[in-house]
């Protein structure tokens, strides 16, 4: 087992979808429920507020992400701060939000939607690729662990309420094609799926919230190995660093009590470790 350490103590109330841009070779993620995007540039810690809850991201270029909110897909500029919709996400579910979200190799961006507050299978899940937003997969209750195999071949998610994450084939275009498939069932470990990242051999890294870890299974969904954080309430992996081997992961301190706050004075910050595996560079988004 692996111990992560400390990136940054910031302490998110629901931190999320940590993005490494490849170009800025910089580190963004979110604090959903307090409608904030994160991020350092060395030493220094930077912030963006949002009017809006916010939660994933893909990069277009060096100074813009699409940003993910609860009521569109944005365009956001890192240098004004300015965004404007791309495009309409749900907006007519004021209850839902959008959740966990990823790239694929097509430049396509996933979004998981999922009820405010835990609706049952309230939530799906989109693709947005050259101005098509599709719907790919409804009923989900939590979305997550939208992430990629790195030839393309099939991406995986999660509904963290049921306790599975699948494995969908996709076409050459990068659309599913047929029915996913169980590739994970961690009902009997009682472990809930979170976030995820993919490696560059194929290795899926998937936060388990509630079980102080990330951990990593083969292609075949035997667990291989488990990197422990203090704190919790572990919500997603990325890959990053200067050679793509330190694992980030975010965390949360939603519905703490005080007395588990006391015991886990880091909840809601960013933890990395150096594993010495690469992961995979994060996709540009084509819009």
């Amino acid at each position: 087992m692996v111990q992560a350490e400390l990136y940054d103590d910031r302490a998110c109330l629901l931190g999320e979808g940590p993005l490494w841009h490849p170009e800025r070779k910089q580190l963004f993620w979110f604090d959903i429920l307090n409608h904030k995007l994160l991020s350092r540039e060395g030493d220094e810690p930077r912030e963006w507020q949002f009017d809006r809850t916010v939660s994933a991201a893909g990069w277009i270029d060096r100074d813009t992400l699409l940003v993910a909110a609860a009521d569109a897909l944005l365009r956001f500029d890192l240098v004004s701060g300015h965004y404007e919709p791309i495009v309409e996400l749900e907006n007519d579910q004021p209850d839902n939000r959008s959740n966990d979200g990823g790239t694929d190799p097509w430049g396509g961006f996933w979004i998981g939607t999922m009820g405010r507050k835990g609706q049952h299978k309230s939530g799906s899940i989109y693709r947005y690729y050259r101005g098509e937003l599709r719907r790919l997969v409804p009923d989900v209750t939590i979305t997550n662990a939208i992430s990629f195999a790195p030839d393309g071949s099939h991406a995986f998610f999660a509904d963290t309420r049921e306790q599975f994450v699948w494995k969908q084939v996709l076409d050459e275009q990068g659309w599913p094609k047929g029915e996913p498939s169980v590739f994970l069932d961690l009902r009997a470990e009682d472990l809930n799926p979170d976030g995820a990242a993919v490696d560059a051999e194929g290795r899926l890294w998937v936060a388990q919230w509630g079980a102080s870890r990330v951990a990593c299974y083969d292609q075949g969904g035997t667990l291989t190995e488990v990197v422990a954080a203090p704190a919790s309430q572990t919500s997603c992996p990325a890959f990053g660093g200067a050679d793509l081997s330190t694992l980030f992961m975010t965390s949360a301190r939603e519905n703490l009590a005080p007395e588990a706050l006391a015991n886990e004075p880091l909840a809601g910050s960013v933890f990395k470790a150096e594993l010495g595996i690469r992961g995979q560079a994060a996709h540009r988004v084509v819009l």
